[in-house]
């Protein structure tokens, strides 16, 4: 596979576009992404890592959600916890158990690295709860975003050679036959 980092960029702005268009984020909400780099190149996840392609992941999602006031927290991968870079002024406002690590290629993963690098004042969480997010290459984020979760299909649902899944969240539905789930007018 030739590695096109302008096509990745252009792609993965293509997909967050179709996300944030069903997902309705407000100011404030938190985006989690989870990705292999490694998929994304054509590899094994945890094998390949690229920070080339981080760099664009990072920049293209920072590009999309910050000028929204939506907040990207990124997930690590197993070797850290699955913990998750994020600003410290995420940290502080929610509240967030901030942990003592640094992401490394093979311990975080490259857009952990990317994250850290690009961020104003990056720290590691161990959990966040998010409204939304973006999983490339299956890295299941699932444990980070609120429930309800419902899934949503971009219209691309590759990047690079990574599957790609999102998920947005919604408040419950609760009650019975007589409920009503439309908001009075």
């Amino acid at each position: 596979m030739v590695l096109d980092l302008n096509k990745i960029g252009n792609d993965l702005d293509s997909i967050i576009k179709d996300i944030l268009d069903a997902a309705g984020l407000e100011d404030g909400d938190l985006f989690v992404l989870g990705c292999s780099t490694s998929e994304v190149v054509g590899g094994q996840i945890g094998k390949d890592s690229n920070l080339g392609v981080g760099e664009v992941i990072i920049k293209t999602l920072l590009a999309n959600l910050t000028p929204k006031g939506i907040n990207l927290a990124v997930q690590g991968c197993e070797h850290i916890n699955r913990s998750l870079v994020v600003e410290k002024s995420v940290a502080k406002n929610n509240n967030l158990e901030v942990v003592s690590v640094v992401p490394a290629l093979h311990a975080g993963g490259a857009a952990s690295i990317q994250a850290f690098k690009q961020f104003k004042e990056p720290v590691e969480v161990e959990h966040v709860v998010a409204q939304a997010g973006l999983d490339i290459g299956d890295t299941f984020i699932g444990m980070h975003v609120k429930f309800v979760q419902v899934p949503i299909r971009p219209t691309n649902d590759t990047l690079g050679a990574a599957h790609v899944t999102a998920l947005r969240s919604r408040p419950k539905y609760v009650g019975g036959p007589r409920a009503n789930y439309d908001p009075i007018e």
